[in-house]
């Protein structure tokens, strides 16, 4: 099955607008955006989800349409990340994914909209080593979903499910051409979010592009529409940090891995993603971490993939963070 509000097209066109922004000054202006692009390309037939993607989503993408005086009530959803597999244990390590629920009063249908990996987080995190390859393989497409139902024990029983707010018919259906648009042109999953610091004047470098990220961009999107939105609770989110020095820009694959000169960048990037390969045995884990450890603490380096290029990132204290923390309802 095709995964639903998935638009592909034969050639991925990217939007050539300078993302690498600068001042007046000549620096650097961060974070780097997000670039979003002309279509979203077909999945590669190598990438192969463990779970299949939005399985009862609509088959072509579609979003019912809602009579303009229906009153639509939305919902906060959140529970724990595998939920299915492993119940509350990333719950209590506060690793939660988030979804946005709707329920019409005139035909009392309810529906849920999520956003997320096509292939798992491990594949939007990390890429494969393929052989046949010199640059590293990566499966990190992510996109909306769209389908019949809410689960309320799923998202209620180690999470969240709470009415925040009520729309018409007509915002809904303009929240729906805005959400295929938004799915269309943001391609792919981005985990981390990369700061100079865990303070609060801290400078970011890269922002993560996930589920509640898709989240808060529906509320904003609800809010500009004039719909009001509001918790009893407090609205908090999971966030992945890296924290580092000022990020250095290496190039894209064809500059690094498609060029001799080079050719010992090309191979320093190969041998930092090898660690973090999937489908190991439980012994080459555990010296895959040790590994990681030492590239990512010891000598201070991680390689991030964003937007296509790489960076180079100057690791530094506490390194890698896990937070919940508060995003206020717009």
């Amino acid at each position: 099955m095709r995964p639903t509000v998935v638009f592909t097209c034969s050639v991925l066109f990217y939007n050539l607008e300078i993302v690498h922004s600068r001042g007046d000054d000549g620096k650097q202006e961060w974070p780097i955006p997000y670039r979003r692009f002309d279509c979203r390309p077909a999945a590669d037939s190598y990438c192969e989800a463990m779970f299949p993607f939005c399985p009862t989503g609509d088959r072509d993408g579609r979003i019912p349409y809602m009579n303009n005086w229906d009153v639509i009530s939305v919902f906060r959803l959140q529970a724990p990340v595998w939920e299915f597999k492993y119940g509350s244990l990333l719950g209590k390590m506060h690793i939660m994914h988030d979804a946005i629920g709707f329920s019409s009063a005139e035909t009392g249908r309810n529906y849920t909209m999520e956003w997320y990996e096509l292939f798992q987080l491990g594949n939007c995190t990390f890429p494969h080593l393929r052989r046949e390859t010199n640059n590293p393989f990566w499966c990190n497409q992510g996109a909306a979903c769209f389908f019949e139902g809410i689960d309320d024990i799923h998202w209620s029983e180690n999470g969240t499910l709470e009415k925040v707010g009520e729309i018409s018919g007509g915002q809904f259906n303009e929240m729906a051409l805005w959400v295929q648009d938004d799915n269309q042109t943001g391609i792919y999953y981005e985990t981390w979010t990369v700061r100079s610091d865990p303070g609060p004047n801290a400078t970011v470098w890269f922002d993560s592009y996930d589920c509640s990220q898709f989240v808060h961009r529906t509320y904003r999107y609800l809010t500009q529409q004039r719909a009001k939105l509001s918790s009893r609770f407090q609205t908090n989110y999971t966030k992945i940090y890296l924290y580092s020095g000022e990020p250095t820009y290496l190039g894209d694959d064809d500059s690094i891995f498609r060029e001799p000169s080079a050719k010992t960048l090309a191979e320093d990037i190969r041998k930092f993603y090898h660690p973090f390969r999937p489908h190991q045995s439980y012994m080459d884990f555990v010296l895959s971490l040790a590994e990681a450890y030492q590239k990512v603490v010891e000598e201070k380096s991680f390689y991030l993939y964003y937007n296509f290029e790489y960076w180079h990132l100057p690791m530094k204290s506490p390194y890698v963070q896990i937070t919940y923390e508060e995003v206020p309802l717009p």
